[in-house]
């Protein structure tokens, strides 16, 4: 079970936003992903628990920041319900998508799982929902992921496989390369990998 810290950061400027705490794990039904995060100064700043099934679709995300939650699931492309700080109402929402995103590490983990790209195959496209800072509002994206390099390195702990994918946003043509080792992120814009208490796990 993977155990660690990402810090998140705005990747034009570098300003720091939040630290992450995490732990995921494969099990049974799929995998699962659970954070807190607090500000540079130590308060909190919200939670992300998401859990996808073996075929890497998302069968439920809960995310709380800025007082505002989400809760949503694939169901009919992607079905979410966001409430306001004050509880007094919610609003439903669903999009002919693929799966959600966001800030947190673990959407790209996620994502990648999902489309189970391999290096010899072409960029392929996809739709999430975005959940954007600091209120969780919803936006649709539309994306492209290639698995150009896969490269196996000898460790302490065994063979660790880091995956280099190249994202694409299809609306501005911005491109920028993530890197993955099973179900952790390496390096990606606007996260970095603090501290990594236990490896990764492969996910298959």
């Amino acid at each position: 079970m993977p155990r660690g810290r990402y810090s998140l950061f705005d990747p034009h400027d570098h300003t720091p936003l939040a630290e992450e705490h995490f732990h995921c794990a494969p099990g049974p039904s799929g995998w699962r992903y659970v954070s807190r995060l607090t500000t540079p100064a130590g308060a909190d700043h919200g939670s992300v628990d998401l859990a996808l099934d073996d075929l890497g679709r998302p069968i439920r995300l809960e995310l709380h920041a800025g007082g505002w939650q989400v809760r949503g699931a694939a169901l009919d492309g992607v079905t979410w319900v966001r409430t306001d700080p004050t509880g007094a109402q919610a609003t439903e929402g669903n999009v002919r998508a693929h799966a959600f995103t966001g800030t947190s590490p673990a959407f790209l983990v996620a994502t990648a799982r999902l489309l189970r790209l391999t290096p010899s195959a072409d960029a392929t496209r996809v739709r999430l929902v975005a959940f954007t800072d600091p209120v969780l509002a919803p936006r649709t994206v539309d994306q492209s992921w290639a698995l150009v390099d896969s490269e196996t390195h000898t460790t302490d702990n065994g063979p660790l496989t880091v995956d280099a994918y190249q994202v694409t946003a299809l609306d501005t043509g911005e491109r920028h390369t993530v890197h993955l080792a099973g179900d952790v992120v390496l390096d990606a814009p606007g996260i970095q990998l603090e501290d990594l208490q236990t490896p990764p796990s492969r996910l298959t």
